[in-house]
C-alpha cells in the first residue's frame, strides 16, 4: 500500500511539474510574439498627446519637434467666466524636454523578450500616456497671470449698513470671485504643451460672503433708534444736547465683515476731542517753594481724564435705548492722580538751604542770554540719593536749535566768538555751590585762561560732550538745584535736608610758571631789522585749592585739592619785512674853465653861504644851522624795547 502511495504522489508532481513548464513555454511563446523590435517604442504609447508607437527614438523626437514647431505660433484660447485671453507658446517662452519623454515612453516597453512582450501588450490595450516636462520664462508667466488674475477676481462683498440722509438702509452681501491661480499655472503650461488648440477653461473658484443681511438686521434696527430722537450728554449739572444729525456722525456703521453698531470713526473723535478741552485737567505735581524760612511745599492736585471708551459705551447705549426716558448718557471721567504727590514730596526731605553760590556777570547781550537761557535748564533739577549730577547730561548739547547764540568762548586757549558763550558763567557757579555744600564732586576742569573774577583756582569750564561738571549727592534725601537770575548776578542754591558739613579751603598764591609765550608776525610795513611791540602778553599761571569737608561731630569726609593750569598769553612782536631803499649815488663835480662869478651874500654868523653849519670861534654864541637836501630820509632804528611786566587784568569773561 505504502508503495502505492509513493508512486501516485510522484505522478502527480510529474504532471503539475509538466504543466509548468507547458503553460510557461506556451507564455514565453506568447510575449516572444508581441516583443516587436528593442529599438522601437511599443505600440499605443503617446507623448504629449501624439502617437509616437513603432518609431525609434529618433524618428519619434523629429515627428514631436515638427509638430512643436507648427504649434509654437498658433495660440491657445483660455476662458474664465466672458472673458477670454489668446497666449502662444512664444509668448511664454515654452520648451519641452523631449528626449527626457523619449526616454520615458521607452522604459514603458523595455525588458528581456517575453517580459518585453507583455509589457507592451500592456500598453497596448491600456495604453501609455508621457507628459513630458515643460520649461517656461517665469517673469513671462507671472505677467500673464497677473493680468488674468486682475480681470476675474472680483473680492466678494458683506453686508453692510450704509447711510442715505437720515435713514439706515442694507446693502446686501454677493459671492466673489477669484482665479486659482496655482491650477491655472499647471493648465496654462500643459494647454500650451498638448498639441490640441481646443479652448480650455481656467479653473475658478467661488469667494462667498461671510456676511449676510439677517445678521446685520439687529445693528440696522439698533441705528434707526439711534437716530429716532435727540440724546443728551450730563456732567454733572452740565448738559449737552446732541441732535440726530450729531448722532448720524458719531456712528460707525458695520462694514468689511462687521456686524456691530458702535460709536466711532473721524466724527466721534473730533466729538471726544471737544469734550476733553471741556472737561480735563491736567495734574498737578508737589512743588517746593523757596522762602526765608525755608523751602515750603505747594501741595498736589488729582487731574481729570475723560474715559472716551466707557463714554462712547454710555452714549451707544443711551441712544439705542427702546425709551425715550433713558435716552441721557453720563460722561466718565476718571481721577488722574499726580506723579510726585505731597506725601511723596515731604518724604524727599527737601527743607532748607545746603549750599549756595553767587557770580557776577555781565558782557554783550548774546552772553547774558545764553547765562539766562542754561539757567533755566537746571532751575528745578532734583537730585535722588546717591545719584551723580552732570552739567552735560541736564542741559544737553549747546545748539542754536535749542536757543543759544554766539558770544565770547574761550576755544583752545583763545578767546573768541562760538555758540553758547557764557554757559561756563553757569558751571562755575555751580561748582562752587556744591563746593560749599560739601558734596562729592567727581568732575571738574579749569578754564585754559585765568578769569580773575572767580574764585582763585575755583572755576569750572564745559563743553559738550568731553568737558563735564559732575557731583555725587551723598546725602540721606534728595537735594534741589535752584538758579536765580538777575539783572547782573547769578545765584546757585541746593536745598535739601541740612548736613552741618563744615568746609575749610586753602588757596595756593596764583604763581608765574614760565615766561609769556613769543609770537612774532611779519609786517610789511616796517622795514627790515625793525620791531614793534604788539601785545606784551603775560605768563602761564598755577595755583592750587584744598577743601577740607567735615560732618557735625567732626569727622573729616573729604579732603580734595584741585589743581589748575592756565595758558599765558602770547607776547607779539612785528617784524619789518620791507627791504631797505638803496642810497643815491653823490654827482660828480662838471669841470669848467670861466672864471668864478662872485656873489656876495649876508649870512648870520656861524653859517657859511651854502648854507652848511660851521664852527662858531671861541667866545662867540654857539650856533648850529642844518642844511635841508633832497637826499633819502634818513630812518633811525629803534633800540629792542625793554621787556614790560604782564597785565595784572583778566581777559573779557568768557
Amino acid at each position: 500500500m505504502r508503495r502505492r502511495r509513493r508512486a501516485s504522489t510522484r505522478f502527480v508532481w510529474r504532471r503539475s511539474l509538466l504543466s509548468v513548464a507547458l503553460i510557461a513555454t506556451l507564455a514565453a511563446l506568447f510575449g516572444l510574439a508581441f516583443a516587436g523590435s528593442p529599438t522601437k517604442l511599443a505600440a499605443g504609447v503617446e507623448i504629449a498627446g501624439e502617437n509616437v508607437g513603432g518609431l525609434t527614438p529618433r524618428q519619434a523626437r523629429a515627428r514631436l519637434e515638427r509638430h512643436a514647431v507648427r504649434l509654437d505660433a498658433v495660440p491657445v484660447t483660455f476662458t474664465a467666466g466672458s472673458r477670454t485671453w489668446r497666449v502662444r507658446p512664444s509668448q511664454l517662452g515654452l520648451e519641452v524636454d523631449w528626449a527626457s519623454a523619449i526616454a520615458s515612453a521607452r522604459r514603458e516597453g523595455e525588458g528581456l523578450g517575453p517580459v518585453r512582450g507583455f509589457r507592451r501588450l500592456r500598453v497596448r490595450f491600456f495604453g501609455g500616456e508621457v507628459v513630458p516636462a515643460v520649461r517656461v520664462w517665469d517673469s513671462a508667466l507671472t505677467r500673464k497671470l497677473d493680468t488674468i488674475e486682475h480681470a476675474v477676481n472680483r473680492r466678494h462683498r458683506d453686508a453692510a449698513l450704509e447711510f442715505r440722509g437720515l435713514r439706515v438702509v442694507v446693502v446686501r452681501g454677493v459671492n466673489g470671485r477669484l482665479l486659482d491661480r496655482p491650477a491655472a499655472e499647471r493648465t496654462i503650461v500643459h494647454a500650451l504643451a498638448s498639441p490640441s488648440r481646443e479652448p480650455v477653461a481656467l479653473p475658478v473658484r467661488v469667494d462667498p460672503r461671510r456676511v449676510t443681511a439677517a445678521r446685520v438686521a439687529p445693528a440696522a434696527a439698533a441705528a434707526r433708534r439711534a437716530l429716532a430722537a435727540p440724546v443728551r450728554l450730563a456732567l454733572g449739572r452740565t448738559r449737552w444736547r446732541v441732535p440726530r444729525w450729531r448722532t448720524a456722525g458719531l456712528l460707525d456703521l458695520p462694514e468689511q465683515g462687521a456686524t456691530k453698531l458702535r460709536i466711532g470713526g473721524p466724527g466721534a473723535d473730533r466729538c471726544f476731542a471737544r469734550l476733553r478741552r471741556t472737561v480735563e485737567r491736567a495734574p498737578r505735581e508737589a512743588d517746593f517753594a523757596v522762602a526765608s524760612s525755608g523751602v515750603q511745599i505747594l501741595p498736589d492736585r488729582d487731574g481729570l481724564a475723560l474715559d472716551a471708551p466707557a463714554t462712547a459705551r454710555a452714549l451707544l447705549a443711551a441712544a439705542t435705548a427702546r425709551a425715550a426716558t433713558r435716552r441721557l448718557a453720563r460722561v466718565v471721567v476718571r481721577t488722574q492722580p499726580a506723579k510726585r504727590t505731597t506725601a511723596g514730596a515731604r518724604a524727599m526731605g527737601i527743607t532748607d538751604l545746603v549750599g549756595g553760590y553767587e557770580t557776577e556777570y555781565g558782557g554783550d547781550p548774546n552772553r547774558i542770554h545764553n547765562v539766562q537761557l542754561v539757567s533755566r535748564l537746571l532751575d528745578g533739577t532734583l537730585i535722588a540719593p546717591g545719584a551723580e549730577f552732570s552739567f552735560n547730561g541736564k542741559t544737553g548739547e549747546r545748539t542754536a536749535a535749542k536757543g543759544f547764540l554766539e558770544a565770547p568762548v574761550i576755544i583752545n586757549g583763545e578767546l573768541q566768538t562760538g555758540l553758547g558763550g557764557g554757559v561756563c558763567q553757569v558751571s562755575t557757579t555751580v561748582f562752587n555751590a556744591a563746593y560749599e555744600a560739601g558734596l562729592d564732586i567727581t568732575a571738574r576742569t579749569n578754564h585754559a585762561l585765568y578769569i580773575s573774577h572767580y574764585p582763585l583756582g575755583r572755576d569750572a569750564t564745559v563743553n559738550y560732550p568731553d568737558l563735564d561738571l559732575r557731583f555725587v549727592n551723598d546725602t540721606a534725601h534728595w537735594l534741589l538745584l535752584r538758579t536765580f537770575v538777575g539783572s547782573t548776578s547769578l545765584v546757585v542754591n541746593l536745598y535739601g535736608t541740612p548736613t552741618h558739613r563744615r568746609v575749610e579751603s586753602e588757596a595756593a598764591p596764583l604763581t608765574a610758571t614760565g615766561p609769556p609765550p613769543l609770537e612774532r608776525i611779519s609786517d610789511p610795513e616796517l622795514l627790515v631789522g625793525q620791531t614793534a611791540l604788539e601785545a606784551s602778553g603775560s605768563p602761564p599761571l598755577a595755583t592750587n585749592v584744598r577743601r577740607l569737608v567735615y560732618d557735625g561731630r567732626g569727622k573729616l569726609l573729604y579732603d580734595n585739592t584741585w589743581y589748575s593750569s592756565y595758558r599765558g598769553e602770547p607776547r607779539v612782536v612785528r617784524v619789518g619785512t620791507k627791504p631797505k631803499p638803496k642810497p643815491k649815488p653823490k654827482p660828480k663835480p662838471a669841470a669848467t674853465t670861466s672864471a668864478p662869478e662872485t656873489t656876495t651874500t649876508e649870512t648870520a654868523p656861524g653859517e657859511t653861504p651854502s648854507g652848511e653849519s660851521t664852527t662858531t670861534p671861541p667866545g662867540a654864541p654857539a650856533t648850529t644851522t642844518t642844511a635841508a637836501t633832497s637826499s633819502s630820509p634818513s630812518v633811525t632804528t629803534p633800540a629792542p624795547p625793554a621787556p614790560e611786566t604782564p597785565p595784572t587784568g583778566p581777559p573779557p569773561p568768557p
